[in-house]
């Protein structure tokens, strides 16, 4: 669906990303490159209903596809709706000619990390004058191993339970809470076998999937 607001708006975020200047190899630095604004040109040019009806009349008359008006255009995916549970999936394979190597270096994720430079400056959900969406860290899937075959283990947080996020999950409200991770004991799962770790050990992890929880 193309979007008609004022193009000012589609393109800003609630907080300045431009600030950012992520770190290389840190989920900043992923999600800044996922989200960033893309300009299409050439073959890439976006259909545009307007332009074709201007120059051709209603499109239902057209009756052959090159009488379609095509221009450039900039796209750019941001959040629109931020979740009571973010997710992220780091893509840990790459293309080495015909086969599939495996991404084995580490990126930097933090304990709590803020997704405004990456929402929409219009994102359902967040409170009018906010210009922060903090989410805590409670889950780290990792994998170890090849594409061929590995082993999957799991980071996860022992916390008391966060009423806020039940509230957001049912009814979609959001407000003002700490700031800070969520406290608690973190464990390591490997199988049948369970035992504490430190927030660094997890912070060190070779993450695959990432699982964090809304604060605010």
């Amino acid at each position: 669906k193309v979007s008609t607001d004022d193009p000012e708006m589609a393109f800003r975020t609630l907080a300045n990303r431009e600030e950012l200047n992520p770190e290389e190899d840190s989920i900043h630095h992923c999600l800044y490159q996922f989200t960033r604004n893309e300009t299409l040109t050439e073959t890439n040019k976006l259909l545009c209903d307007v332009c074709t009806q201007r120059h051709c009349g209603p499109k239902n008359n057209i009756k052959s596809e090159k009488k379609y008006v095509y221009t450039n255009a900039k796209k750019q995916m941001l959040v629109s709706l931020a979740p009571p549970i973010l997710t992220l999936h780091l893509k840990r394979f790459q293309h080495a000619g015909f086969n599939l190597q495996k991404v084995n270096r580490h990126i930097k994720f933090p304990e709590v990390i803020d997704l405004a430079p990456f929402c929409t400056a219009k994102c359902k959900n967040v409170a009018e004058g906010n210009t922060k969406v903090l989410y805590s860290l409670y889950g780290v899937v990792e994998h170890s191993g090849t594409m061929r075959s590995g082993h999957y283990t799991a980071y996860v947080k022992r916390r008391a339970m966060n009423n806020h996020l039940s509230d957001l999950v049912l009814q979609g409200q959001s407000q003002a809470l700490e700031t800070e991770p969520v406290k608690g004991q973190w464990f390591h799962i490997s199988d049948t076998h369970v035992q504490p770790v430190s927030v660094s050990k997890v912070l060190g992890s070779q993450a695959y999937l990432l699982f964090y929880e809304r604060l605010l």
